[in-house]
């Protein structure tokens, strides 16, 4: 069987670095916000090109707390409204409704599954404040069409980047420094992956790194004084030490996974699969990092269960839109048809840097005798 997703056969090579890591930890006696979190800030701030990084407990976090940040620091209120697409994983509006914000839902281009800005402008109102553009699948939102809508319109933008660690469009221009906020998840299935929960906030806002510092630590920035109501969502120092392994590696792993999308996008060739489309910048593809390679075709369920049954393990992200969810139950009723178009469509195909060429050898084949 072909794993969707092997996470031990990715991990495996750093196994000796984590035990050493470990080891470092446990000797230190200091588990949390320690020295290992520290480095690991410096570290990713670094390679994503922002001034800050603040580790926190995960990626909805990450979001809810560059909301609430917004908050404390008046560029937001509770009630304002959040542009934010309406094909995206749940998190994104879940992250909106926790800081008490209001997300309004906007259709993807079928092209991309992404937020298509030509509908933002339609959805904007007195009370708009924010746009967050969602980088699904690992590919880059139309970012310099969104950050000239936000400009003319005085909006802030938040990126939800935890499926696109690395993608960029230019020099200094990366996933996690193409907005106001960025947050990213270390989820162990993500590009940049941890043994467990993490996530992190980037911003050039000296501002807002100091109040989601704070907000992060039960809103204390000094011990048994609470300047903010505050959350505990703090990276763990021992996840942080593992991310420092792995991140050096990140560009050759994300590199892995672009050799991967080429040969399944040259290769695969049948009139019932729909291969995703985006923009080439150069030879790279350097504005999407394929965490996940999504297809679709009509009949999902039945390619689904044929590739099963020719060893081949596959996902559906996301089998239910957002808005048709029993936790939105006034949503229900919506209509976004795309959105809907895509839920029912979309099939995530084996994709990670230690896929063999067998493997993918035998993805293509099975692909093109259905």
């Amino acid at each position: 069987m072909i794993k969707f997703l092997d996470l031990k056969k990715i991990n495996a090579p750093y196994e000796r670095a984590f035990q050493e890591k470990l080891k470092s930890v446990l000797e230190s006696g200091w588990y949390i916000l320690g020295n290992k979190v520290a480095t690991f800030e410096a570290n990713f701030a670094n390679y994503c090109g922002t001034k800050h990084c603040i580790g926190v407990g995960n990626g909805l976090d990450a979001l809810v707390l560059i909301f609430k940040g917004y908050i404390q620091l008046g560029k937001l209120q509770k009630g304002d409204e959040v542009i934010v697409p309406a094909n995206t994983y749940i998190a994104s509006i879940l992250a909106i409704l926790q800081a008490d914000l209001v997300p309004v839902l906007v259709e993807p281009k079928l092209e991309t599954y992404n937020i298509n800005p030509v509908l933002i402008s339609e959805k904007i109102t007195s009370k708009t404040k924010a746009i967050l553009a969602v980088h699904l699948y690992g590919q880059l939102a139309e970012m310099d069409a969104i950050i000239e809508i936000a400009n003319q319109n005085n909006l802030l933008v938040v990126e939800d980047s935890a499926q696109a660690h690395g993608a960029f469009l230019s020099e200094n221009r990366m996933s996690g420094n193409l907005s106001n906020a960025a947050a990213f998840s270390f989820y162990p299935g993500k590009n940049l992956g941890a043994l467990g929960d993490g996530g992190a906030v980037t911003t050039n806002d000296d501002e807002l790194t100091k109040v989601i510092h704070t907000l992060r630590n039960y809103g204390s920035e000094k011990k048994y004084q609470n300047e903010y109501v505050g959350v505990n969502s703090r990276l763990d120092e021992l996840q942080a030490a593992f991310l420092n392994v792995k991140l050096p590696n990140l560009d050759i792993e994300n590199s892995k996974r672009k050799a991967i999308a080429n040969r399944y996008l040259s290769e695969i060739k049948n009139d019932k699969i729909i291969l995703p489309k985006f923009s080439f910048l150069g030879t790279n593809q350097s504005n999407h990092v394929f965490h996940l390679f999504v297809i679709r075709t009509r009949n999902r369920d039945e390619l689904q269960k044929y590739l099963l049954e020719n060893d081949i393990d596959t996902m559906i992200h996301y089998p239910i839109a957002p808005h048709k969810q029993k936790a939105f139950l006034a949503w229900n009723n919506f209509s976004f048809p795309i959105t809907e178009k895509i839920q029912n469509e979309v099939l995530s195909l084996p994709m990670s840097p230690v896929l063999t060429t067998v493997e993918v050898n035998h993805v293509i084949s099975i692909l093109n005798q259905y």
